[in-house]
Protein backbone atom coordinates (compact mmCIF):
# COMPACT_ATOMS: atom_id res chain seq x y z
CA UNK A 1 0.00 0.00 0.00
CA UNK A 2 2.83 2.41 0.97
CA UNK A 3 4.49 2.25 -2.32
CA UNK A 4 1.22 2.90 -4.42
CA UNK A 5 0.49 6.23 -2.28
CA UNK A 6 3.82 7.07 -2.33
CA UNK A 7 3.48 6.75 -6.58
CA UNK A 8 0.09 8.71 -6.50
CA UNK A 9 1.53 11.76 -4.20
CA UNK A 10 4.99 11.82 -6.37
CA UNK A 11 2.60 11.58 -9.61
CA UNK A 12 0.26 14.63 -7.81
CA UNK A 13 3.43 16.49 -6.57
CA UNK A 14 4.93 16.35 -10.55
CA UNK A 15 2.03 17.25 -12.14
CA UNK A 16 1.40 19.82 -10.17
CA UNK A 17 4.65 21.03 -11.39
CA UNK A 18 4.70 20.59 -15.06
CA UNK A 19 0.60 21.94 -15.13
CA UNK A 20 0.68 25.61 -16.99
CA UNK A 21 -1.07 27.25 -14.77
CA UNK A 22 -2.52 30.87 -15.49
CA UNK A 23 -1.01 33.14 -12.52
CA UNK A 24 -2.59 36.49 -11.94
CA UNK A 25 -1.18 39.81 -11.06
CA UNK A 26 0.68 39.69 -7.63
CA UNK A 27 -1.98 41.58 -5.31
CA UNK A 28 -4.36 43.03 -7.31
CA UNK A 29 -8.19 42.18 -8.45
CA UNK A 30 -8.16 42.48 -11.68
CA UNK A 31 -11.66 42.20 -13.15
CA UNK A 32 -11.39 39.96 -15.53
CA UNK A 33 -9.31 37.59 -13.55
CA UNK A 34 -11.09 38.16 -10.09
CA UNK A 35 -13.42 35.64 -8.55
CA UNK A 36 -17.06 37.58 -8.02
CA UNK A 37 -17.95 38.23 -4.98
CA UNK A 38 -14.53 38.20 -2.76
CA UNK A 39 -12.25 39.42 -5.54
CA UNK A 40 -9.43 36.57 -5.45
CA UNK A 41 -7.31 36.05 -8.06
CA UNK A 42 -5.11 33.27 -8.55
CA UNK A 43 -1.47 34.27 -6.35
CA UNK A 44 1.70 34.63 -8.55
CA UNK A 45 4.06 32.06 -7.83
CA UNK A 46 1.58 29.55 -6.01
CA UNK A 47 2.52 26.66 -8.28
CA UNK A 48 6.14 27.22 -6.26
CA UNK A 49 4.19 26.85 -2.27
CA UNK A 50 4.91 24.06 -0.84
CA UNK A 51 2.85 20.96 -1.01
CA UNK A 52 -0.14 20.83 2.15
CA UNK A 53 -1.68 17.12 1.23
CA UNK A 54 -2.76 15.59 -1.62
CA UNK A 55 -6.51 14.38 -1.65
CA UNK A 56 -8.63 12.51 -3.95
CA UNK A 57 -12.59 13.15 -4.81
CA UNK A 58 -14.43 10.33 -5.74
CA UNK A 59 -17.55 10.54 -7.70
CA UNK A 60 -19.32 12.00 -9.25
CA UNK A 61 -16.42 14.59 -9.79
CA UNK A 62 -13.51 11.65 -10.04
CA UNK A 63 -10.43 14.27 -9.37
CA UNK A 64 -7.19 14.24 -7.47
CA UNK A 65 -6.19 16.98 -6.07
CA UNK A 66 -3.07 18.57 -4.31
CA UNK A 67 -3.39 22.09 -1.54
CA UNK A 68 -0.60 24.21 -1.66
CA UNK A 69 0.60 26.71 0.86
CA UNK A 70 2.09 30.03 0.72
CA UNK A 71 5.01 30.55 3.95
CA UNK A 72 2.48 31.74 6.61
CA UNK A 73 0.03 28.76 5.73
CA UNK A 74 2.92 26.26 6.02
CA UNK A 75 3.83 27.96 9.30
CA UNK A 76 0.16 27.77 11.11
CA UNK A 77 0.04 24.39 9.56
CA UNK A 78 3.80 23.24 11.20
CA UNK A 79 2.74 25.22 14.23
CA UNK A 80 -1.20 23.88 14.41
CA UNK A 81 -2.34 27.90 14.84
CA UNK A 82 -6.11 28.13 13.97
CA UNK A 83 -7.58 30.11 13.26
CA UNK A 84 -5.32 30.93 10.41
CA UNK A 85 -3.65 33.91 10.89
CA UNK A 86 -4.35 36.94 7.73
CA UNK A 87 -2.48 36.33 5.02
CA UNK A 88 -2.71 32.69 4.41
CA UNK A 89 -3.56 31.64 1.68
CA UNK A 90 -4.38 27.96 0.27
CA UNK A 91 -4.66 26.83 -3.59
CA UNK A 92 -6.19 23.90 -4.28
CA UNK A 93 -5.01 22.64 -8.00
CA UNK A 94 -7.34 19.42 -9.15
CA UNK A 95 -6.88 16.69 -12.22
CA UNK A 96 -9.23 14.40 -13.73
CA UNK A 97 -8.52 10.88 -12.15
CA UNK A 98 -6.61 8.77 -14.34
CA UNK A 99 -5.36 5.33 -13.99
CA UNK A 100 -1.92 4.67 -15.12
CA UNK A 101 -1.14 3.20 -18.59
CA UNK A 102 1.94 2.00 -16.99
CA UNK A 103 0.83 0.74 -13.53
CA UNK A 104 -2.96 -0.84 -13.60
CA UNK A 105 -3.04 0.16 -9.52
CA UNK A 106 -2.02 3.58 -9.56
CA UNK A 107 -3.47 7.12 -10.45
CA UNK A 108 -1.92 9.62 -12.14
CA UNK A 109 -3.48 13.04 -13.13
CA UNK A 110 -5.16 13.82 -16.44
CA UNK A 111 -6.81 16.98 -17.78
CA UNK A 112 -6.73 20.01 -15.35
CA UNK A 113 -9.94 21.21 -13.81
CA UNK A 114 -9.80 23.64 -11.33
CA UNK A 115 -7.62 25.85 -9.31
CA UNK A 116 -9.48 27.33 -5.87
CA UNK A 117 -8.34 29.51 -3.75
CA UNK A 118 -8.42 30.55 0.08
CA UNK A 119 -7.36 33.67 0.89
CA UNK A 120 -7.16 34.91 4.87
CA UNK A 121 -8.11 38.54 5.60
CA UNK A 122 -10.06 38.42 8.86
CA UNK A 123 -11.18 42.41 8.30
CA UNK A 124 -11.77 42.37 4.35
CA UNK A 125 -13.86 39.00 4.12
CA UNK A 126 -15.36 39.33 8.01
CA UNK A 127 -18.90 37.96 6.52
CA UNK A 128 -17.63 34.91 5.94
CA UNK A 129 -15.57 33.79 8.44
CA UNK A 130 -12.40 35.81 7.33
CA UNK A 131 -11.92 33.49 4.24
CA UNK A 132 -11.64 35.12 0.36
CA UNK A 133 -12.49 32.32 -2.26
CA UNK A 134 -11.83 32.19 -5.92
CA UNK A 135 -12.42 29.34 -8.16
CA UNK A 136 -11.23 29.51 -11.63
CA UNK A 137 -12.04 27.16 -14.82
CA UNK A 138 -8.86 27.48 -17.56
CA UNK A 139 -7.56 30.52 -15.45
CA UNK A 140 -10.82 32.49 -15.65
CA UNK A 141 -12.79 32.83 -12.44
CA UNK A 142 -16.38 30.76 -12.36
CA UNK A 143 -19.09 31.80 -12.31
CA UNK A 144 -21.26 33.71 -9.71
CA UNK A 145 -23.47 31.31 -8.19
CA UNK A 146 -20.28 28.67 -8.14
CA UNK A 147 -18.91 31.26 -5.64
CA UNK A 148 -22.16 31.78 -3.32
CA UNK A 149 -21.53 28.16 -2.78
CA UNK A 150 -17.79 28.05 -1.24
CA UNK A 151 -18.55 29.27 2.22
CA UNK A 152 -22.12 27.97 2.43
CA UNK A 153 -19.92 24.79 2.00
CA UNK A 154 -17.22 25.17 4.38
CA UNK A 155 -19.22 26.64 6.97
CA UNK A 156 -21.13 23.54 7.39
CA UNK A 157 -18.54 21.24 6.97
CA UNK A 158 -15.84 22.75 8.71
CA UNK A 159 -16.13 25.66 11.29
CA UNK A 160 -14.26 24.37 14.18
CA UNK A 161 -11.06 24.32 11.54
CA UNK A 162 -11.12 27.48 10.71
CA UNK A 163 -13.50 27.07 7.63
CA UNK A 164 -10.37 24.91 6.10
CA UNK A 165 -11.36 21.20 5.00
CA UNK A 166 -7.69 20.50 4.13
CA UNK A 167 -5.05 18.92 7.29
CA UNK A 168 -1.53 19.15 6.86
CA UNK A 169 0.42 15.75 5.46
CA UNK A 170 3.24 15.51 7.90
Amino acid sequence: MKPICLLLCSGVVLASSIFVAVAGAKGDTNPQAASPIYGVTIPEGYRQWELVAPAEEAEPLNELRAVLGNAVAIKAYRERTLPFPDGTVLAKLAWKHVQSPEFESASVPGAATTVQVMVKDSKKYAATGGWGFGRFVDGEPADEAQHQTCFACHEARVQGHDYVFTRYAP
